[in-house]
């Protein structure tokens, strides 16, 4: 299972507003059931099989396009732990959890 934080940035836009992009790019999101994701203020995190998370990826690098922007930079980050199995949940309960001690 690989965990990714994908932040997809249009540029060439008439607005410095990204929120109809975000969404746009989550409709993608909202019509497949391989990826697990979550919205968080400054991207998305993906959690599924590295091809799946590949093939949204494009998918979603395509969103502002298909809008109406004219340059696209799009940010992927992986984290692909193959010791023990891991989790966008996992990872933040690990954290909160020393948080206790």
């Amino acid at each position: 299972m690989v965990i990714a934080e994908l932040t997809v940035v249009p540029l060439g836009t008439e607005s410095t507003s990204l929120s109809s992009y975000v969404a746009g790019c989550h409709e993608v999101l909202k019509k497949q059931d391989k990826v697990k994701y979550r919205l968080t203020p400054m991207g998305t995190i993906l959690e599924g099989e590295l091809e799946d998370i590949f093939e949204v990826t494009k998918k979603m690098h395509e969103v502002p396009f298909d809008s109406g922007a004219l340059r696209v930079t799009t940010n992927l980050k992986i984290d692909d732990r193959r010791d023990k199995e891991a989790g966008m949940d996992k990872k933040v309960n690990s954290v909160e959890e020393k948080l206790k001690i």
